[in-house]
């Protein structure tokens, strides 16, 4: 399916629910309210992904993976059939797809490989806080030039001492005149040295407290000042551009400003509502890609005279893959269901990418440990899978982070019927 075919279902589908493609995405995920079959469009989406991601991603991963080089053919490839920068509004050039079609393109990219489904998705954390709070102006020359040619964008939020705790985060911005000038550092940017805009989270009041002391900015790639450093060489998804980012006196005028003064931190956390429900469903992909090669060994693999799927020890290891990642995709699909519902899904999209990545790093070990000593080797999928897995429970919120925004969740509820 090309681009415009893509585009064409979308606004098809707006057409015959008689809705204005601003807010096609809230009918394209569910007509009738939630449920489990996905709508002919829905389908015609997910096949394209899938399609793309056998024919062109799996046979591609191995040398991005060795490598580290960047997958730019392959990105653009994925851009001209619509399948980047997918929740990009139609007003402006976009497909305008809510986060539940967008989770159903993630899975399937993920399931090739996770290194370039992060690089795609990369592109989304950034935009997301420009949909969220930019202006018109800003969506149009920020949003508009991605939907023109395949460009990247990169969300700097993260330092080399403030991950989690985000309101520890020292980058800088001070107003002068109609300018700001940033000085910092950031790091782990993913699309780091590739990205053409930076989404930018910057003190702005030092002396406020983290919900007021924060504005977000986009910043030209290009800015003088600029200094991207090398790329890291990770344990996995190493086709991913994962960078440092210096900011030294770097002038952002005000126009580049995304809202209000002090309301930073808010846009950037907003924004995971949107991408966490896609972080989990790349996650669902990589689990479901290690289940599939398991489950192909063990058919094939014989021992004590019969194949070792016959030995319950190992049947019961491929049942429980199963178990999590149904139950997995099923919580992806509500998070991300609500969001388009326009919701709130901060309590489910942080149990999906809880579930999810801790999901994907078992069906990957389990995948492993079902090749035995083949598992082991480079010359088979799954110790990738393995290696790449491991980030999940890390990135967009440890594993540990979601479990605090849990917890808080389910004491506020209980408070509240006191």
């Amino acid at each position: 399916m090309l681009r415009s075919q893509i585009v064409s279902t979308v606004r098809r589908t707006c057409r015959a629910f008689g809705t204005t493609a601003r807010s096609c995405s809230e009918h394209t995920s569910a007509v009738s309210g939630f449920g489990f079959q996905l709508n002919e469009d829905q389908q015609s989406i997910q096949e394209t992904a899938k399609q793309f991601s056998r024919d062109v991603i799996i046979p591609a991963a191995p040398h991005h993976d060795k490598t580290g080089e960047y997958p730019t053919d392959v990105i653009k490839q994925a851009w001209e059939l619509g399948l980047v920068n997918t929740h990009i509004p139609t007003d402006y050039g976009g497909i305008g797809l809510g986060v539940f079609e967008a989770a159903l393109v993630s899975e399937q990219l993920a399931y090739g490989c996770t290194g370039i489904q992060t690089a795609i998705e990369a592109n989304t954390l950034a935009e997301a806080p420009v949909i969220l709070a930019g202006n018109d102006a800003q969506k149009r020359k920020y949003l508009g030039r991605m939907t023109e040619e395949p460009l990247m964008a990169a969300y700097c939020v993260t330092e080399p001492g403030a991950g989690s705790d985000v309101a520890g985060a020292k980058t800088n911005a001070v107003k002068r005149g109609d300018k700001w000038i940033v000085n910092g550092q950031k790091m782990w940017i993913t699309n780091g040295g590739k990205a053409n805009w930076y989404f930018l989270l910057a003190k702005t009041d030092p002396a406020a407290n983290a919900g007021k002391a924060f504005t977000g900015f986009i910043v030209d790639g290009n800015s003088p000042g600029i200094t991207v450093g090398r790329k890291e060489w990770n344990m996995g998804q190493r086709a991913s551009d994962t960078r440092g980012i210096t900011f030294e006196d770097v002038e952002v005028p005000d126009e580049n400003r995304l809202g209000e003064i002090g309301q930073g931190f808010k846009i950037a956390m907003g924004a995971f509502d949107i991408t966490r429900p896609l972080v989990a469903s790349a996650a669902v992909g990589l689990a479901q890609r290690a289940m599939d090669e398991a489950t192909t060994y063990a058919l094939q693999r014989k021992t004590m005279g019969k194949s070792i799927i016959e030995h319950q020890a190992v049947a019961f290891m491929l049942a429980d893959m199963a178990i999590n990642v149904e139950s997995s995709r099923m919580i992806v699909w509500r998070a991300a269901w609500l969001r388009d519902q326009n919701k709130r899904n901060t309590y489910y999209a942080s149990i999906a990418k809880a579930l999810a990545s801790e999901t994907a790093n078992k069906c990957a070990s389990d995948a492993v440990q079902i090749f035995g000593g083949n598992g082991f080797n480079t010359e088979y999928p799954v110790e990738k899978l393995m290696r790449d897995a491991k980030i999940f429970t890390i990135y967009e919120g440890t594993s540990q982070i979601q479990r605090l925004i849990i917890s808080r969740a389910i004491a506020d509820a209980a408070k509240q019927k006191l």
